[in-house]
């Protein structure tokens, strides 16, 4: 028996390893939970999530994190578990967490002990599926997480420039479960704990399976085979908005792709979990830390950024073409109730730790409590590409703050609470049109110092296929927040999120981009390149350079010098950068700005301008569920800190803190 399974913060965990599971009395386990992650007992992370809601169901379960994966012989730590594996890549996708936009690797892990690389493989998901299938052929593998879930349908890998296969075929898994997956997991352990064989296991909602001709189900749409996508990218697009339109619960029909040989279903998404199930699932027993054993090699870093967070909604009715979400989590948006969001906080405050300091209450966008509108719970979301908030906001959307707003306001009044904070991203599109400025005045009046929103780019087109709204709308939410920053008498800024070469953006999109931030004094100290991640209809287009939703050709900025020059025209002032934007400018024919954006240093710099930021990759929303997960994933190409917020291609933070004071 190791020294651990005898120290009573170990046992507060689940097993580590067979010693762990000896010291419980256990002769086996009924499921091996493998992560991609370090074992982090908070519900921002997907492993933690899974493994809690299998033991709550009464089932045994050992936690595999980041095991060995030159051998199969890792796979065995537990012996051989009685009912399965359930397999997770992680709460980020491996390959945006190995990997810059620039195909650089990265020199940390946010989500391994100490920050360290290379403890866990490229394409994880897959790695671990396949030894988890070797050492235990006969044994059923369950598929889920972030990474399992965008590479569900044949994909366009950015990193192989290729596209590859769906993951179902090849990682070997029996089933691949998509989206949150508190549901299929539950449903899929229950009818494997009873015996019933996992290839009988096909109509769960949330999941996908391989099947032959004469197993697909009675009624499907299907899109393009792998072999077609592959080499007509028309096809791709095509196949693209059939697999888009059909990822609501009420309207979604299965869909059918074939693979090399087999076809991959993919059925209905799963129902979103009730208010009274996302309060049950935040209340199960989570410690709240990473294990003790990682405490020697210097803890976990990603869960500084979580640690005093909530989580209190999941799913975002936003629909910006390059986030995950809408494929992943879904855009119908539930939450939890406000006693469950404050019963948590203030077992919070007995945590050791804690210093009064609530560093986040929110999810894929903070403000979002409700559904976007009424017709939605019994039609469905809107298809072909339709936003709620872009270009135009829809009539029938639902602008309430109040609920949020009384939340934070109970959150602060808490005995031991000094401030509570948002970090995770505010719609401004949608605050703007509440008509009631009481969540503008208590929480956009009162951030400190900096509020960080997320206009992206300035340009109509690049907007369009952004799926954001006209720039327009943010000029009047910003000319709106410093008139009640005004009044409050602080002086404070929004520190607005841009990103470069998303597809769309010309070059002189770029350059009309640089002369909006010159004019309003913006000089951003970091900017988020497009990073074109699995599943995203931003990636399509990347891809195939066409619009899915009109087939009408979209420009692509492919070339290095290209993405370089329009990243450079966004840090003009920089006076490393004066060489490309100059470039730039010349190829643009707007040489009459090459006295204002190459004049050095100084270059548009004012007494009223503050620098925007960025940061490392972290855990986000939402975190990563296994069997489907994620608190949020945006795939821009940053994380959303927090409870499985993960903006996924990890380059950004959003770190500028809004504090709500008590009132």
């Amino acid at each position: 028996m190791s020294e651990n399974t005898k120290n009573p913060a170990v046992e507060e965990f689940l097993p580590v390893c067979k010693a762990d599971m000896l010291a419980r009395g256990w002769r086996d386990v009924d499921f091996v939970l493998v992560t991609g992650d370090a074992y982090v007992d908070h519900p921002s992370f997907g492993a933690a999530i899974i493994s809690r809601l299998l033991e709550a169901e009464g089932y045994r379960v050992g936690v595999l994190s980041q095991p060995d994966f030159t051998t199969c012989e890792s796979m065995k730590e537990f012996g051989r578990p009685r009912c399965g594996f359930f397999i997770g890549g992680g709460n980020v996708d491996s390959m945006v967490a190995h990997y810059s936009v620039a195909k650089i690797r990265r020199a940390q892990d946010e989500y391994t002990p100490g920050g360290a690389a290379g403890k866990r493989p490229d394409r994880s998901a897959t790695v671990y599926t396949q030894l988890a299938k070797q050492a235990y052929p006969d044994l059923p593998v369950i598929l889920g997480g972030l990474e399992a879930s965008l590479r569900r349908f044949a994909h366009y890998d950015y990193w192989l420039d290729d596209v590859l296969p769906s993951i179902v075929e090849s990682s070997g898994a029996d089933i691949v479960s998509f989206g949150m997956g508190e549901r299929q997991t539950a449903e899929i352990a229950r009818r494997l704990a009873a015996g019933e064989p996992v290839e009988e296991i096909t109509g769960v909602a949330g999941t996908c399976y391989l099947t032959d001709f004469a197993g697909l189900p009675a009624s499907y749409v299907e899109c393009a085979s792998f072999a077609k996508v592959r080499a007509d990218k028309t096809a791709y697009a095509r196949a693209c908005r059939i697999q888009m339109d059909n990822q609501d619960v009420v309207s979604g029909k299965p869909v059918v792709q074939k693979q090399s040989e087999r076809y991959l279903v993919q059925n209905i998404p799963a129902a979103p979990l009730t208010r009274r199930e996302l309060d049950a699932v935040y209340a199960l027993p989570f410690t709240r830390r990473y294990h003790p054993s990682y405490e020697a090699l210097g803890g976990v870093p990603a869960i500084e950024e979580v640690e005093f967070s909530i989580i209190h909604n999941r799913g975002c009715f936003g629909g910006c073409n390059f986030c995950a979400i809408q494929l992943h989590q879904g855009r119908r948006v539930t939450s939890r109730s406000a006693d469950s969001v404050v019963r948590e906080a203030e077992a919070m405050t007995h945590a050791p730790g804690f210093k009064g300091y609530i560093h986040d209450v929110g999810g894929p966008t903070a403000n979002f409590r409700l559904p976007s509108c009424k017709e939605q719970m019994k039609n469905g979301m809107c298809a072909g590409g339709k936003h709620c908030l872009a270009p135009q906001p829809c009539g029938k959307i639902i602008v309430d703050h109040r609920e949020y707003l009384g939340i934070l306001r109970r959150l602060r009044a808490l005995p031991g609470v000094k401030k509570v904070f948002i970090r995770s991203g505010i719609r401004y599109d949608y605050l703007i049109r509440d008509k009631d400025e009481s969540f503008q005045r208590a929480g956009g009046a009162s951030c400190e110092r900096a509020a960080k929103v997320a206009p992206e780019h300035c340009a109509p087109d690049t907007l369009r296929y952004m799926g954001k709204p006209p720039i327009e709308v943010y000029n009047k939410f910003s000319k709106r927040f410093y008139e009640l920053t005004k009044q409050a008498g602080k002086k404070q800024y929004l520190v607005p999120y841009l990103m470069s070469s998303h597809p769309g953006s010309t070059l002189r999109d770029a350059v009309t981009l640089a002369e909006y931030l010159y004019k309003n004094n913006i000089r951003p100290e970091q900017v988020q390149d497009f990073y074109p991640t699995p599943g995203t209809v931003s990636t399509c287009m990347f891809y195939t350079g066409l619009d899915p939703y009109t087939l009408k050709p979209v420009y692509v900025a492919k070339t290095p010098e290209e993405k370089a020059m329009q990243r450079a025209l966004l840090q003009y002032y920089e006076p490393k950068n004066t060489p490309r934007v100059r470039k730039a400018l010349q190829l643009a024919h707007r040489e009459d700005l090459i006295p204002l954006l190459c004049g050095g240093r100084g270059a548009g710099k004012s007494a009223g301008t503050r620098p925007c930021s960025a940061a490392r990759p972290q855990p986000a929303g939402g975190v990563q569920r296994h069997g489907g997960g994620t608190n949020g994933a945006r795939t821009a190409g940053r994380p959303d800190k927090g409870a499985g917020r993960w903006r996924q291609a990890g380059e950004r933070k959003n770190s500028g803190r809004k504090n709500f004071k008590k009132r």
